[in-house]
């Protein structure tokens, strides 16, 4: 019997249920008081090794993810991390009506989907520009306090906003397609601050020649970096290309080992915690939106007696 308690399930989510890690997620999305504990909990053990794919709509990054999977699960490691299971969280669009996520990337993954060695969840960005829902970072902390030693995340494609996947992934793989030189001049600067790897996928078509000179030119004009994200192409319909890849993440994981992980996984706690701060105060101003106190700092402000920061600063201050 599946317990409700978040110790509890930890418990029996390291056991190998699925229903019970699957709870878990729940409590991260949901918040209050089970979410709280939840997220206690996983900050408790250490972080999988996370991997996200990100890229404008119809690249095929599903289709890409679901061979990925296939190749590291076959492969058994990926650098010197030992695969046994693997965590996919897919980030859809939130539905208008319900919240929950709309797309269903998992259809594109059955073959995966009775395999008891992968997880997948979808969860909805929940109306957030960046792609990413809030509590994504709190799920994949869930994946790694029950034993997952690798996630995926694959996000939502809506273009340049799409950079807060790089607040949450080791190594962020941007997926294009041959041909899209164009959308890629727009998102210039989104894709150089994002992405450890390109992957030119339907590398099949014609144009890859263009599009990996585009990439280039792209990263030429970028300036000097200390990592160059290298480029590789994938046919993903029938899996070419994805040995490739994960060899090219292992090199982006052999980079990082150097020290610049430990540096990475700080800048992101200090953008977690900033997140949480945020939604906090915002929760506070909820409260405080049509008390008395905030009707006399609007009655205030129509008398000109006080100016926005200063009511702002009357109301923090109580």
């Amino acid at each position: 019997m599946i317990d409700r308690e978040p110790r509890a399930l930890f418990a029996q989510a390291k056991e190998g249920s699925r229903t019970a890690l699957a709870r878990l997620v729940t409590y991260v999305e949901s918040g209050g008081a089970r979410q709280r504990e939840s997220v206690a909990l996983a900050y408790a053990s250490a972080p999988p090794y996370v991997v996200g794919l990100t890229g404008p709509p119809g690249a095929g990054k599903s289709t890409l993810t679901d061979r990925l999977i296939t190749t590291l699960l076959e492969r058994g490691r990926v650098g010197a991390t030992t695969i046994d299971q693997l965590g996919v969280l897919c980030v859809d669009p939130s539905s208008p009506f319900t919240g929950g996520a709309i797309l269903g990337d998992r259809i594109r993954m059955q073959d995966h989907a009775t395999n008891a060695a992968v997880f997948i969840r979808s969860m909805a960005t929940r109306g957030h520009l960046g792609g990413l829902s809030l509590a994504v970072p709190d799920a994949l902390r869930v994946l790694g306090a029950v034993g997952f030693p690798v996630a995926l995340v694959e996000t939502v494609g809506v273009g340049q906003m799409e950079v807060d996947i790089a607040s949450a992934a080791d190594t962020t793989v941007v997926v294009t397609n041959p041909g899209w030189g164009d959308a890629m001049q727009a998102n210039k600067a989104g894709l150089l601050e994002v992405a450890d790897l390109f992957v030119i996928n339907k590398a099949d078509r014609a144009g890859v020649r263009e599009t990996r000179r585009d990439l280039e030119q792209m990263l030429d004009l970028g300036g000097a970096r200390a990592w160059r994200p290298l480029i590789v192409e994938t046919v993903a319909q029938t899996g070419q290309g994805t040995e490739a890849l994960v060899e090219a993440v292992e090199a982006h994981q052999a980079y990082l080992a150097s020290g610049e992980l430990a540096r990475a996984r700080e800048r992101r706690a200090r953008a977690e915690l900033d997140q949480v701060l945020a939604l906090t105060l915002r929760a506070r101003v909820t409260t405080l939106s049509g008390s008395e106190a905030y009707e006399a700092q609007v009655r205030a402000l129509l008398a000109g007696t006080t100016d926005p920061y200063g009511a702002a600063e009357a109301l923090l201050s109580r």
